[in-house]
């Protein structure tokens, strides 16, 4: 066994090197899985295994073809990602971080009746852009808060009890807050831009714990310097690690370094559902969360 102890990602070139003669792929959300890696691997790769929901990061078509399962980590980060995502939803609205930093940097003058107003969540409209576990996690949370939800996802349109089935284009021009939860495709690649932003209300607030790539970040930063959103709060980027050009410089954005999954419990979960799935896949069963059975069996 190969074990990566370092806390950190492997190059690319660790990745192609150390996964010779690997039977088994345990790979993280930043490790790029393709069919150079699976032939560099060797003909006894048996399962790629996604320390993660979310696989963006997987070739799974290559790995079908070459009849490798591809596992992830469902379900067991669902409620972390969700509360994640309203901590940044009640900071970028109630502008929490931003007078943080001014009570760090001593510049808060005293209070005063119009001093650094933020929004209400109470009674506002959250619209949910992708509605699986952790929308529907999110959207749960909402009913603390009295809140309308909208909610638009292309691959489902089913009822569900306490949130209404929207247009995209309605879902843009009536979300008070507007969450992402969609996986990342060729689809959603890109799906908020400058266009969709200004179809948006100015007081509106956008949130993304989904993946970076979802949102065009230059146009989120064109979009926040013009006025035509209020705040924004995210948890994934679009060149990760790395933040385009002049976002971090924004008031009004609440920036957090892919926290979604980060509570102890959590990460431990993701690991042991992780393991559960290399070792039955190598046991010849069934994995736990295996994401293309059907090509397989196909």
């Amino acid at each position: 066994m190969d074990l990566n102890d370092l806390d950190r990602p492997l190059s690319r070139a660790e990745l192609l090197a150390r996964v010779r003669g690997a039977a088994g792929l345990l790979s993280l959300l930043t490790d790029r899985v393709d069919g150079e890696v699976m032939d560099a691997a060797g003909p006894g790769l048996r399962v790629v295994a996604n320390y993660a929901v979310g696989y963006d990061n997987v070739d799974v078509a290559a790995a079908s073809a070459r009849g490798i399962p591809v596992t992830n980590t469902p379900d067991v980060l669902t409620d972390a990602t969700a509360d994640l995502t309203w901590a940044l939803i009640l900071a970028a609205v109630r502008r929490v971080a931003e007078g943080d930093r001014i009570m760090r940097r001593g510049a808060f003058p005293g209070w005063s009746p119009l001093y650094l107003l933020g929004g209400e969540v109470t009674g506002a409209t959250l619209g949910l852009f992708g509605f699986g576990r952790i929308g529907r996690a999110v959207a749960r949370r909402a009913a603390g808060f009295g809140m309308r939800v909208i909610r638009h996802d292309p691959r489902s349109a089913g009822a569900e009890p306490g949130t209404a089935s929207v247009s995209f284009d309605v879902l843009l021009a009536e979300s008070d807050i507007l969450s992402i939860h969609a996986p990342l495709t060729e689809e959603t690649r890109h799906r908020f831009g400058l266009a969709e932003f200004g179809r948006m209300k100015r007081t509106a607030v956008l949130v993304n714990t989904a993946r970076g790539p979802i949102v065009r970040e230059p146009d989120l930063v064109v979009a926040l310097r013009n006025g035509l959103l209020a705040g924004a709060g995210l948890d994934v980027y679009e060149d990760e690690p790395r933040t385009a050009p002049g976002l971090a410089d924004l008031d009004r954005v609440v920036l957090a370094p892919h926290l979604g999954s980060a509570t102890l419990e959590t990460r431990t979960r993701m690991a042991h559902l992780a393991v559960d799935n290399v070792l039955a896949a190598l046991a010849g069963r069934r994995p736990p969360a295996c994401v293309n059975l059907g090509e397989l069996k196909g």
